[in-house]
């Protein structure tokens, strides 16, 4: 490349991109609506459903075939069912459309336009015709169209966050610095943003090839199993199908054996499998799914797929990313170093936290360089915003130390309008440093000249040190003081700079003196040191309380981050990951003073595995890192690493949810149980990858749909357990009709009456339950061994509860005939007696005659009142199943009065 390379031809440009095809990422393959929409139609459990309807026509249609007037009940159960599967399935299908709409407003991966030089020409065009071989225009603001090789930049930083995790911008320039792409500064990367200064650079790869094209092409290219609910969906179609199948074989033999024929066998086997059906429990399971991604989306998480909201619960390892997840993204002055003191920096509006004298002549002339050796300043019109949520343009060091001094001293503005600037070397990674000489004060005709740094490189080049306002020698004393506040800040993870001056003597730089920053014609020697700042990016107010809430839950929370492993360690540590007390094994080797070869890992809680590590360990290596520590940091994470890291702790049988906001993230959301992308400083791809978004990026959100994922495991037990109580009082009517003869005691059309009437309200109502007060402090469940509807539940709602209402229920049925003349002995053996239309003059146990008409009069009678005699025992079992480990009295009762409502 030459300075004046004229760039590609327009008619290259146009065989390239024909060859090589348009600038844009392959959109991921969509479903189509009509294939969601049959998802929900015939996806878990409504198959169960659809089966008991076929089998209802199927049944009606016998009858039709084989008797004169066949009744109508089975052909309405059936047209019942498939009302019930479609209802619920347009209802489930519009709830995730919602969410889709939501997602389609995210889409704005792609920079719009792209400065290019062709044919010596610059020129705007579409950032998707830009082809391989372009020489393209990038300055401060730009988003990088395509990754680029570097070939010229001025003071260019670029934001990798996105794409690496790392916080701080990253310098560009010619030279290749390294044999890894993502480290070397002559690369800049496709979607990260300029931050600053200007660069050209030839474009290299283009769409789909460019670096971020081939982490989207990973994510795509993984398939995510099925969801916790939906395996105990399925598994409780497995068991409620086994059931009926038995039941509904076992008394197809017995009926052939006591002489019915086998049509009319065949109708009771069908009979009994659909009285196993509970009707109303897939509208109640998709309203209590629904009504929790309502509330969730209250509270700032968007819930893409219903299913994932019980997933989060099951949770019990997060992974979660640092940059813009635990941290705000936000460069933050935390601690300042003058006067031989390490003061913590107020970062209060008001600035009422602060800890050091602000008068100090030292602090001023600190705070005064660290404002005119700075390049950035507040965007326009926000004078009426308090000043740490002003926008800055400039890089993010830079624009800490610009609200620092803002909030501190006042006035930036002000303080560089009194020393303008004359001159600037700006900072780069060979000098480490940045130089601006600025006119001095008023009455002081002396040029001032400020620096910033490197610590180390700073204080090579000061003679002197100020202390208490007044320059001092820079002795072995001071210099040993530096050196000791420069570790200690650099061991909190803090990027920490150096801060010096010098007034320029007049006799060699007299007013007008032409500074040249090319050839530098003017000392940067012998200067008088000032002070240290240090920056961190912060955790966010909230993840402390929500570390320690997901620990008391039994939680897993580990660091995967891009970032440097001092930062990523002393992050957290800050945010409770790891605890205060537990040690690393190099800390328990400096502590010892011993190779940290020599420390057993298994003395050490916590650990902080680095990148390149990780690629040197072996499968069962990973395993037992990931066994024996509790609290893990892994740092300088590639995406296909971090999709390691959760396929490792998916291999221990680990429910795990990731975290994250970057294009680097999205592998790793897309593999595992549950992905949680962030809506704001969210990619694209990231929350394309996701099966939830934090709406808030606020990592505390993640508790909070922790809870309601428990809560709704929890209420949907409660749902099915009272659900599931009345099979037995619907099933044994039939049984007794088919073994003993006697008229049916509860007919089709009450079943239904409960199932879809009397029982799904209050069902639902469950799903409004409260949350028990352990919820948050009991481990996380085991998917193998804690299952939605295990035997405990069966026994406690068929063997227990279901059976009271099932005697409930004969007892009224044994009164009502008695009353009206037919003793229970009388009963037996009557049935088809008692259903033959052309019997008029059946006699009763007082020799009374009964007509059909008259007798089916009494039947229904029973069928009522075997109805009311469920409903009332279903009362009680509500209160029963409002809680699953406290007591009522514990809980309390107040929703009781909309259930009791509901239940009316």
């Amino acid at each position: 490349w030459k300075p004046d390379d004229p760039g590609l031809t327009n008619a290259k440009a146009a065989e390239y991109l024909a060859r090589d095809g348009p600038n844009a990422l392959t959109p991921p393959p969509t479903t189509p609506e009509w294939v969601k929409f049959c998802r929900q139609l015939f996806g878990g459990f409504s198959i169960l459903l659809w089966t008991g309807a076929i089998l209802c026509f199927l049944a009606y249609a016998i009858q039709a075939a084989t008797e004169d007037e066949p009744a109508g009940d089975n052909l309405y159960l059936g047209i019942v069912l498939s009302a019930v599967v479609i209802i619920t399935g347009c209802f489930s299908y519009f709830q995730e459309a919602k969410s889709s709409k939501i997602m389609e407003s995210f889409k704005n991966m792609v920079p719009q336009q792209a400065l290019v030089i062709r044919e010596g020409e610059k020129m705007q065009i579409n950032a998707e015709e830009v082809v391989a071989g372009d020489l393209v225009e990038v300055k401060g603001g730009d988003r990088i169209p395509a990754d680029l090789r570097i070939v010229s930049a001025h003071g260019c930083k670029v934001d990798n966050s996105s794409l690496t995790g790392e916080s701080e911008p990253q310098s560009r320039s010619p030279d290749c610095t390294h044999d890894n792409p993502l480290e070397t500064r002559n690369v800049a990367f496709f979607s990260t943003n300029c931050v600053e200064g200007t660069a050209r650079g030839i474009v290299v790869c283009t769409g789909d090839r460019t670096v971020m094209g081939r982490i989207a092409t990973l994510t795509s290219g993984l398939e995510s199993g099925k969801t916790p609910i939906a395996k105990e969906i399925e598994h409780f179609i497995h068991l409620i199908t086994g059931v009926a199948v038995f039941l509904g074989i076992t008394f197809f033999i017995l009926a052939v054996c006591l002489g019915y024929t086998w049509l009319e066998a065949v109708i009771f086997l069908i009979g009994i499998i659909v009285a196993n059906v509970p009707e109303g429990l897939l509208a109640t399971v998709t309203v209590c799914l629904t009504l929790t991604a309502k509330r969730m989306a209250r509270k700032n998480c968007l819930v893409k797929n219903l299913e994932a909201v019980e997933t989060l619960g099951s949770t019990s390892t997060i992974c979660s990313d640092k940059t813009g997840t635990l941290t705000q993204n936000r460069m933050t002055v935390a601690h300042m170093w003058f006067d031989n003191q390490i003061h913590e920096a107020d970062t209060t509006e008001d600035q009422s936290g602060a800890s050091f004298d602000k008068s100090s002549e030292t602090w001023l002339a600190l705070a005064r360089v660290a404002a005119l050796c700075n390049r950035a300043q507040f965007k326009a019109a926000q004078d009426q915003l308090p000043i740490l949520k002003r926008d800055v343009a400039g890089d993010a060091s830079e624009s800490a130390l610009l609200k620092c001094i803002e909030l501190s001293c006042g006035s930036v503005r002000q303080m560089r309008e009194k020393n303008k600037k004359v001159a600037e070397i700006p900072f780069n990674s060979t000098n480490k440093y940045q130089v601006s000489e600025q006119h001095g004060d008023e009455n002081d005709n002396r040029y001032l000249l400020v620096m910033k740094g490197a610590p180390e490189r700073i204080l090579d080049r000061c003679s002197t040190i100020l202390i208490q306002g007044k320059e001092q020698p820079m002795e072995e004393e001071m210099k040993e003081a530096f050196q000791n506040a420069y570790m200690e800040l650099g061991g909190l993870g803090e990027r920490v700079l150096g801060f010096c001056h010098l007034l320029m003597p007049e006799d060699q730089y007299p007013k007008g003196f032409a500074f040249d920053c090319d050839d530098v014609n003017f000392t940067t020697e012998n200067l008088c040191f000032v002070g240290l700042m240090s920056m961190i990016d912060p955790p966010r107010a909230a993840v402390p309380d929500a570390v320690g809430k997901c620990r008391s839950a039994g939680i897993k929370v580990i660091m995967v981050t891009g970032d440097h492993p001092i930062t990523a360690k002393a992050i957290a540590k800050g945010v409770g990951i790891i605890s205060e007390g537990n040690e690393t094994v190099e800390d328990i080797a400096s502590r010892l003073n011993i190779p940290v070869s020599q420390v057993n890992p298994r003395d050490a809680k916590a650990c902080v595995i680095h990148g390149t590590d990780l690629k040197d360990l072996s499968q069962d290596q990973m395993d037992e890192i990931l066994r024996n520590h509790t609290e893990i940091v892994f740092a300088r994470t590639s995406p296909q690493q971090k999709l390691i890291i959760v396929e490792g702790c998916q291999r221990q049988g680990a429910i795990v949810a990731v975290t994250g906001d970057g294009v680097n993230d999205s592998p790793a959301l897309k593999k595992a149980d549950i992905g949680v992308a962030m809506g704001i400083s969210g990619s694209d791809v990231s929350k394309q990858a996701a099966d939830m978004i934090l709406l808030d990026d606020n990592f505390a959100s993640i508790v909070t749909g922790v809870e309601e994922g428990r809560l709704i495991f929890d209420n949907l037990k409660k749902s099915i357990a009272y659900t599931l109580t009345s099979n037995i009082p619907e099933i044994t009517p039939f049984l007794f009709f088919i073994l003993v003869n006697i008229p049916l005691p509860l007919g089709t059309i009450t079943i239904l009456c409960i199932d879809l009437g009397t029982d799904m309200v209050p069902a639902i109502s469950l799903a409004y339950e409260a949350a028990e007060s352990d919820i948050m402090k009991r481990q996380p469940r085991n998917p193998a061994r804690d299952k939605l509807v295990n035997e405990r539940l069966i026994s406690i709602a068929y063997g227990q509860i279901g059976m009271i209402q099932a005697l409930g229920g004969f007892f009224s049925y044994f009164v009502i005939l008695a009353e009206n003349g037919f003793l229970p002995s009388l009963l037996v053996g009557i049935r088809l007696n008692w259903d033959d239309r052309s019997n008029n003059d059946l006699e009763d146990s007082y020799g009374q005659q009964w007509t059909y008409e008259q007798r089916k009069i009494v039947e229904y009678t029973c069928h009522t009142a075997f109805f009311v005699s469920i409903v009332v025992v279903q009362w009680a079992d509500v209160i029963i199943c409002k809680t699953r480990r406290n007591s009522v009295f514990q809980q309390g009762m107040r929703s009781e009065p909309f259930i009791f409502a509901s239940v009316i």
